[in-house]
């Protein structure tokens, strides 16, 4: 079984968080359940490496390995709301079936997603087999080819050299592999036609970011710019990009999927 090796895959992550809480009021709340998050994925990455289970153990080690330091994560730093949402779940759901309902792709109400997400994707993550064997690969361009997830985000690279611009790329939401896909199309529907490819963005406030929409099937995706912010790290940006997820909202797109904390 193949493992992330690294002694801790979210170092960038957690710099990050920690420079966009200060920087960024609106994302303050928000960032700090993240870096309480990452502490738990970091603490387990070890025995997870060293123990990975087998794809049909996965939901029950999920519960057992992470979701009772989400849980704690999740109380301490989290938004009022969630904390209370949270702890009636713990206390009514059958939670290995919400983590395997997650793994399956199905339809979650936003904590039930959240408290899957935040206790299973970590693991997938650490242990790429895992995903492949929890997945369902070979859908189309639009969906990761490890797992068959949704793409979370988009991001431009940087180049290796000054006439060439890197390809774009899309991160799974669910094991974060990411993969290329052409720029001019929509990673929602597959939609060609640029003129129904609106492109929203803030450049003096968000110098990285922006909003990739598409009028045909109504969806959007931030897409993180490297070369013009290459301090950012493009799965924490796109959780501080909330004014830019409300300004799409606004104008009634609606995300490819939510992120961690249900934007």
């Amino acid at each position: 079984m193949r493992l992330l090796t690294r002694t801790d895959p979210w170092t960038e992550h957690r710099r990050r968080a920690t420079e966009l809480g200060t920087a960024e009021p609106h994302a303050a709340e928000i960032l700090r359940l993240y870096l309480a998050l990452l502490d738990v994925w970091s603490e387990s990455a070890g025995p997870i490496r060293a123990a990975p289970p087998a794809a049909a153990e996965l939901p029950a080690f999920a519960v057992r390995t992470l979701l009772p330091g989400v849980l704690g994560a999740t109380l301490a730093a989290g938004p009022l709301a969630l904390r209370e949402s949270v702890l009636r779940r713990f206390e009514e759901a059958d939670l290995a079936d919400l983590v395997a309902c997650w793994l399956a792709g199905a339809e979650l109400p936003p904590v039930d997603r959240y408290l899957a997400r935040a206790a299973a994707a970590p693991i997938l993550e650490l242990v790429p087999d895992l995903a492949r064997a929890t997945g369902s690969t070979g859908r189309d361009s639009r969906h990761c080819p490890a797992c068959g997830g949704l793409p979370q985000l988009a991001y431009f690279g940087k180049s290796e050299e000054a006439l060439v611009t890197a390809p774009r790329r899309l991160v799974c939401s669910r094991c974060s592999e990411s993969w290329i896909y052409p720029r001019m199309i929509c990673a929602g529907c597959g939609n060609p036609d640029t003129t129904g490819l609106p492109v929203y963005s803030d450049a003096e406030r968000f110098p990285g970011l922006r909003i990739d929409a598409c009028e045909v099937c109504r969806t959007y995706l931030v897409t993180v710019d490297l070369p013009k912010d290459p301090a950012a790290e493009p799965v924490v940006d796109e959780l501080a990009a909330l004014p830019l997820d409300l300004f799409a909202r606004e104008r009634g797109f609606t995300k490819i999927t939510p992120n961690l904390v249900g934007f």
